[in-house]
C-alpha cells in the first residue's frame, strides 16, 4: 500500500516545497510506501490522502481537520522528519 502525503505550509510557497524536498529525500533512502505533493492549509478541504507533512506551529489545524499530521521543527532536520514518518508508518501498522 502506497499512503499520500500532503506536504504543506501556511501559504504553499517556498517552506513548504524546501519541507518536500527533504520528506523525499527520507522517504527514498528509507524505501517508505508514501508518495508527496505540495500544497498549502487551504488545500487541507480537498484532502483525501492519508497525512500531512507540515511546521509544528499548524499541526493543531491540520488534527482539527481529522487528518494525521507529522510536524517538524526544522525543515533541515531529517532525523525529525524520519521519525514522524516512522511514527505514522506505525501507527498504521497497528491497526492494520
Amino acid at each position: 500500500m502506497t499512503y499520500h502525503a500532503l506536504v504543506c505550509c501556511r501559504a504553499g510557497m517556498g517552506s513548504s516545497m524546501m519541507l518536500k524536498i527533504k520528506a523525499d529525500q527520507v522517504i527514498k533512502e528509507n524505501d517508505y510506501p508514501i508518495e508527496t505533493r505540495p500544497g498549502n492549509l487551504k488545500a487541507l478541504h480537498a484532502f483525501t490522502g492519508d497525512l500531512v507533512i507540515t511546521m509544528n506551529d499548524l499541526v493543531d489545524e491540520v488534527h482539527d481537520a481529522g487528518i494525521y499530521a507529522v510536524g517538524v521543527d526544522d525543515i533541515l532536520n531529517v532525523a525529525g522528519i524520519k521519525a514522524g514518518l516512522e511514527a505514522f508508518l506505525a501507527s498504521k501498522k497497528d491497526h492494520a
